[in-house]
């Protein structure tokens, strides 16, 4: 009776932790998988001389929100990975843009879903300039804001064919978007031009 009462306590106390909604800081060694092309300095993570690759997180999350700060450098390409398996992150998961300002166009505008939804609006700041990103997730709820505008809040129940969008366009993924997976790792993308975060903290939501 004893061992029950006690794990008992333990599963309500892990309920209360995740209903609190307490947020994660994600910038340091201990969650994410540092490597050649990354640094972290004075509480900043930027890209190191070696160009190329994604950082990905220790951990894997399913649903939750995401705060980041970030900036570009001119004609910078990144973007925030989520759910996703590094072994396949192209087909393997999600990702939200991030980019320079009027870098690219259609889908591939910075806060877009990559490749299936166009972001709402452009919301970002001019290169060198800091700039607040939200991503939430709740089963096939997925919502990005830049700067406090909406971008993207579509359900991925919606895209129901392989390579192709509920718009009729076509996209990149081979499997559709319902049924990709709903947990995985979340990545930061370097693509050569600097990028620079000073924020990066998640929060689990039930």
């Amino acid at each position: 009776m004893k061992y029950i009462l006690i794990n008992l306590s333990f599963i309500w106390a892990t309920a209360l932790f995740a209903e609190s909604g307490k947020s994660t800081n994600l910038l340091n060694a201990k969650s994410l998988q540092l490597n050649k092309h990354w640094e972290i300095a004075e509480g900043v993570l930027t890209t190191s001389k070696t160009p190329g690759g994604i950082l990905w997180t220790k951990g894997k999350f399913g649903d939750f929100e995401v705060t980041l700060e970030y900036k570009t450098s001119e004609k910078a390409n990144s973007g925030l990975f989520f759910r996703t398996d590094p072994r396949n992150p192209v087909q393997g998961g999600f990702e939200i843009q991030i980019a320079s300002p009027g870098l690219y166009s259609g889908k591939h505008v910075l806060g877009s879903l990559y490749d299936a939804k166009e972001a709402a609006v452009s919301a970002g700041k001019p290169d060198g300039e800091w700039n607040v990103m939200t991503l939430t997730c709740k089963g096939p709820s997925i919502k990005a804001t830049v700067n406090g505008q909406t971008t993207v809040d579509v359900n991925i129940d919606q895209w129901t064919e392989r390579k192709k969008n509920p718009d009729g366009t076509k996209n990149k993924f081979k499997t559709p978007l319902k049924d990709m997976p709903r947990v995985g790792h979340l990545g930061l993308q370097y693509h050569g031009q600097p990028v620079w975060f000073r924020k990066f903290e998640i929060k689990p939501l039930n």
